[in-house]
């Protein structure tokens, strides 16, 4: 008998907690859940989709887009803010 186990695009990593950390993580996850599971529920709950925010800026007037775009444009090539 050959008991063959393949691991396919998921890796395994150990990561170090502090014991605080632990509890609080273990506190979160629910029953039946992997600690990955969790960390990745609460990830995913901390970061809106991007599209959320399509469109946030259409209702501006142009004067005040042309403001913003000038200080993202500065912030980006480091140009400091007179």
């Amino acid at each position: 008998m050959c008991t063959q186990i393949i691991h396919r695009k998921m890796g395994f990593k150990t990561i170090s907690l502090s014991d605080a950390v632990y509890r609080k993580l273990k506190a979160e996850k629910r029953p039946g859940e992997s600690f990955s599971d969790a960390i990745t529920r609460l990830l995913e709950a901390k970061q809106p989709p991007l599209m959320k925010y399509a469109g946030a800026w259409k209702p501006l007037p142009p004067r005040e887009l042309l403001v913003i775009r000038a200080r993202i444009d500065r912030l980006r090539h480091g140009t400091p803010a007179r």
